[in-house]
Order: C-alpha cells, then structure tokens, then sequence
C-alpha cells in the first residue's frame, strides 16, 4: 500500500515543537536505529534563533573548485526552482558540496533570496554559508558545516539525485525537520502519528521536568518521577504498536 504524503496540517503540527522532540517520537516507533536518521555534528544552525521548520527535501549537488566549462556560474538555479513543483509540499533544499574539504560559500544572499521567494522553508547544505547578515534579513533558516567569504566558481551540477549531507543519505522527497539543534528525516510512513504524539510525548517528559522545578527534591522523589517517566513511555509505546 503506497504511503500518503503528509498533509499541510500534519507539517504544521511538526513546525510547533523542535527536532530533538520529534527523533525521540520517532523513536518510539522503533523503525530504525536510534543511531541514524539525523545529520552529525558538521551541520549547524547559521541562525539559531529562527524556529523549527519542515518540508520536502530538494536535492542537489554543488561544486566551486573549478572553473565551469559552458555555464555561467548559478546558470542552472532557475533549472532547479523549476522542480520544486515536483514536491508534495513546501521544499527544504539539501544540497551536497562535491569539493571535500569545501572550497567556497555554497550560498550568499543572492541564492537565499530566490529560495525564500519560490517558497523554500530553509536551505541546508555540507558546503559553506557566506552573506550572513543579508541572509538572515532574508529570513531563511540555513543550515551548513562552516563559512567562507568567497564564492568561488559556483555551480550547481544535479537535482533530485541522493545526497549525502552531514553523514544522512538524503532523496528528494524526504521528510526533513531542522531547528537550532540539527536536522532530521521523519520517515512518511509514519509521519502523521509523529506529529501527533509530540505533545503525549512533551506531557510524559513534563513529569520528571515538574518534579526537578518544583523544589525541595529528594533521590526518593526523583526516582519516583523517572520511574512515572517510564511508565507513560512504555504505554505509549504499546498503544503504537497496536495502531
């Protein structure tokens, strides 16, 4: 049976709470290893204030060591905006810089802007930012391992192949959540019952959070607040696996 895609309102519900809620919903589910699903550590948040995001990945990969034969730099960006239509949704670019270690900025404000105009909810990228205080005026959440001043020969080479950004294997169409503490895929299979369960998820945990803010704590106390913990996840385990 072909898997839906998720709706408008199950993406809304998923921009409400941040990625590390969401991979310990998926989790739950036990689908994958708790090891993988989410990129390391070399991809960070250029602008750590802007809030959760989620989307389709479009994918591309990119390179700037070189000078180009034929195209002028960028002269294939219009190529890829004109395949955000075959997403389902709202695109969250991923793009996969070729030159190991990057050469150049992957993107500036230029690159920025008309992704934010084709309705691109964030960019992110195994390459370099560069144009930081344009970008952020752009309001584009961008994600990327590092930042270079200069562009390079920047070039644009595929869309919509597989990529690999921050040690995921990303495809186009992927489910991406990313805020200020990483990125993440949900997978579509389940990605309505995730976006449902965050908030069982946030309640259970607000047990132990409770607990350690109310004052006059003690080890009893504590553990009595971890085991409830314990208790509402394994319930909500079981009644995921009966759905």
């Amino acid at each position: 049976m072909p898997v839906q895609d998720p709706s408008q309102e199950t993406l809304d519900k998923l921009r409400k709470y941040d990625t590390p809620t969401v991979c310990n919903v998926i989790e739950l589910f036990a689908v994958r290893p708790q090891t993988e699903g989410y990129m390391d550590g070399r991809i960070r948040a250029c602008f750590p204030d802007m809030g959760p995001v989620c989307g389709f990945a479009s994918t591309a990969t990119f390179r700037s060591a070189l000078a180009p034969q034929g195209a002028a730099a960028y002269g294939t960006l219009y190529g890829q905006v004109a395949r955000f239509s075959e997403l389902p949704g709202p695109p969250i670019v991923v793009i996969q810089d070729l030159d190991q270690p990057p050469k150049s900025a992957t993107f500036g404000e230029i690159m920025a802007a008309t992704y934010k105009s084709f309705g691109v909810e964030a960019l992110v990228t195994s390459g370099a930012a560069r144009d930081l205080d344009q970008v952020r005026a752009v309001g584009l959440p961008c994600f990327s391992d590092g930042v270079i001043c200069s562009h390079g020969y920047p070039q644009l080479i595929e869309f919509h192949v597989p990529v690999h950004v921050g040690g995921l294997a990303v495809h186009t169409g992927d489910l991406i959540h990313c805020d200020q503490n990483g990125v993440t895929d949900i997978p579509l299979s389940i990605a309505d019952e995730v976006a449902d369960v965050c908030e069982e998820f946030c309640r259970a945990e607000s047990v132990v959070l409770d607990y350690c803010q109310a004052g006059d704590v003690s080890v009893e106390g504590f553990a009595e607040a971890l085991k409830e913990l314990g208790h509402r996840l394994k319930g909500l385990r079981a009644q995921l696996r009966r759905t």
